[in-house]
């Protein structure tokens, strides 16, 4: 079996605002397997200042991984425990390379055009105007799930915001998500959560920075509000510290992205030790390409969760890649009669 990687940068559409700053490009790499004629490709999604392993010896050890790619998944899935998103390429590159199609890793009735997977639509921060178009947009869409990035502008701006989705729609028309990305500081935390609960709101991810386990415990037994760890699982390698993470904070959901905590069998034992403690939970890309989403979408149709999944991240390029992946009234289908552009040679 020979490996290879390469770089991609993908280009926003838009620059898109979160409460960390604007992003306008997105770092990816690409691994490669070729055995027997046939090849093989995963997605190493990083986002930088976010991804445990955004480090400088990142691409040494995409090159240690392809240089021995013989050692098999599992060793080298162990060895490279601090590098969530090459596990997650590694995995699917493996995958792809046993499979009868590259693209199609898990075959099921969402490969076959048959089933469909909800999704939110994302909204993105920015001006006031520039997020109620989005949210018109989505709506407009056929989303009956949206999520709003929240935390940088101001905070009685984006109440209003809420405000004035509910005013037009309701619970039973919309549900609403908000992602505050650890903008809120422990002290007024729990006031805030008080206010955004008036709108009836899904769940919140992150209201406070991670690594604060005890003020996180706090805030989700008295929150009013739904709470969602996120980054709070990012760094966490080892089953033992999950269950930690889990039974101090106890929260009400936690959000998993395969890129960032561990690919799909660090997802899958969070999973696990969720369901042990009845914590739900749901599946969100890390704006990978549509190799990496492809990936993703098709793991996540095996796990039989029916909330909406935060897979709608494939249309924010300019040069991203034609697959066969469609959002179609908010949810996420596969369409066989549509080709993938992507040269599996380079």
């Amino acid at each position: 079996m020979k490996a290879s990687y390469s770089k991609y940068n993908l280009l926003f559409k838009r620059p898109s605002g979160t409460s960390r700053g604007i992003m306008t490009t997105k770092e990816t790499w690409f691994i490669r397997l070729k055995k027997d004629g046939k090849t093989g490709i995963g997605e190493c999604g990083i986002l930088r200042g976010l991804s445990v392993d955004d480090r400088s010896d990142y691409e040494d050890k995409l090159k240690w991984a392809c240089d021995n790619i013989n050692l098999g998944l599992e060793a080298l899935l162990d060895k490279l425990i601090e590098f969530p998103s090459i596990q997650f390429g590694l995995e699917t590159a493996f995958k792809s390379l046993e499979s009868e199609n590259p693209f199609e890793l898990f075959p099921s009735t969402f490969t076959e055009s048959k089933a469909s997977i909800p999704i939110n639509g994302l909204i993105w921060m920015g001006e006031e105007d520039f997020m109620r178009q989005q949210i018109i947009e989505k709506i407009d869409a056929g989303f009956n799930c949206i999520k709003l990035k929240i935390g940088a502008i101001d905070f009685e701006t984006e109440l209003n915001i809420l405000k004035s989705i509910r005013k037009e729609f309701s619970v039973s028309d919309i549900e609403l998500r908000v992602d505050a990305n650890g903008a809120f500081k422990p002290k007024e935390a729990l006031e805030k959560l008080k206010k955004l609960s008036e709108f009836q709101l899904h769940s919140i991810e992150q209201p406070i920075k991670p690594g604060q386990l005890n003020d996180m415990a706090e805030l989700c037994s008295v929150t009013p509000l739904p709470i969602a760890l996120d980054e709070e699982l990012i760094g966490v390698f080892h089953k033992e510290d999950k269950k930690k993470v889990l039974n101090t904070i106890k929260p009400q959901y936690i959000i998993l992205k395969p890129s960032l905590v561990g690919g799909m069998s660090g997802s899958k034992e969070w999973i696990n030790l969720a369901k042990e403690n009845t914590i739900k939970w749901w599946i969100t890309s890390a704006l990978e390409s549509n190799v990496g989403l492809n990936a993703i979408a098709q793991w996540t149709f095996t796990l039989d969760n029916t909330m909406p999944q935060g897979l709608g991240t494939g249309s924010l390029f300019t040069n991203n890649f034609d697959a066969p992946l469609e959002v179609k009234n908010g949810n996420l289908h596969y369409n066989k009669t549509l080709d993938w552009n992507f040269n599996l040679e380079i």
